[in-house]
């Protein structure tokens, strides 16, 4: 299924109102609903980033990440977060294509920057995949264990 995805990578501005409901439907759906994490999902953020989609053929969105430019997060570093799939698109690889591609923007966007990210402790095996390694102990972040990772390239 991965290698059947659109990337597309574009600042807020760029939203259409249709892509930018199901960006957020998406979020919500995963993070809010199935991981039963109340929190404040529309923070702010998103109109500062780059946001990072994958579609598949019918258009679909199967696969979604924010990215954050240093200083807005993290001090010195950029960020990757609100990395989430679909869940009919789950078990085909697209978490890692996804990952391969936020990083990769980070790279052409933020050259000189680290990147980091909050990593539920559950997924920190795949980001640690990734070249990111943990920076911080556990925490709560709207009810689930997080910890902060580091790559430097």
């Amino acid at each position: 299924m991965a290698n059947k995805i659109a990337w597309h990578c574009h600042g807020f501005d760029d939203f259409t109102p249709l892509a930018l409901y199901q960006a957020l439907q998406l979020r919500d759906q995963v993070f809010v609903v199935e991981q039963q994490s109340i929190y404040g999902d529309v923070d702010g953020v998103d109109t500062r980033c780059l946001h990072l989609s994958g579609r598949d053929d019918a258009g679909r969105l199967l696969a979604y990440a924010r990215l954050i430019a240093p200083g807005e997060k993290y001090p010195d570093a950029a960020a990757i977060g609100r990395v989430v799939v679909a869940p009919e698109a789950r078990g085909r690889g697209l978490g890692k294509a996804l990952m391969e591609q936020a990083v990769a923007q980070c790279q052409a966007h933020f050259p000189d920057a680290p990147v980091m990210l909050s990593a539920q402790v559950d997924a920190s095996a795949l980001y640690a995949s990734f070249g990111f390694q943990q920076v911080s102990e556990p925490y709560d972040d709207g009810g689930i264990l997080h910890v902060d990772m580091r790559r430097v390239d």
